[in-house]
């Protein structure tokens, strides 16, 4: 498996473990993570924490050059918040674990020129099927429903 993948499932399962949902993300750049970050919504009470948010909080404000020639990893499809971070910054590639559970903005992205890969990961699917199964309340309030 692609090691960048690996990393934001890793940050997706410190997610499911501290009690949050189980979405991870990996910034890179020149093939090194330059952030990475998981949904801590529920752990820090926060209304816009997701995994792609979290990693770009902790990439750090970084000149634009630099995020337009990144690779954005994310276990889970972008939602509308996440994918307007990418669009911003101009991150013109984004790897996606899974859309099955949730189908984000992918064609906005590729609207806008951005490359979007899905994965369709086994792993990333059973993180998310378990969670929507244990916790829907949990999982509903993650996208505005």
């Amino acid at each position: 498996m692609d090691p960048f993948m690996q990393a934001a499932i890793e940050e997706a399962r410190k997610g499911l473990e501290e009690g949050g949902i189980p979405i991870g993300s990996v910034i890179v750049h020149d093939g090194k993570i330059i952030g990475r970050g998981h949904n801590r919504r529920v752990q820090q009470g926060s209304v816009v924490l997701h995994g792609e948010m979290d990693a770009f909080e902790n990439a750090g404000r970084l000149p634009a050059k630099v995020y337009q020639e990144c690779t954005l990893y994310t276990t889970l499809s972008p939602c509308p918040m996440c994918s307007g971070a990418i669009l911003l910054y101009g991150i013109p590639r984004v790897i996606v674990g899974e859309n099955k559970t949730f189908m984000g903005e992918e064609e906005l992205l590729r609207s806008r020129g951005v490359e979007v890969s899905v994965l369709q990961n086994e792993e990333c699917i059973g993180l998310m099927n378990e969670l929507i199964e244990k916790a829907p309340e949990l999982w509903n309030e993650d996208i505005g429903e």
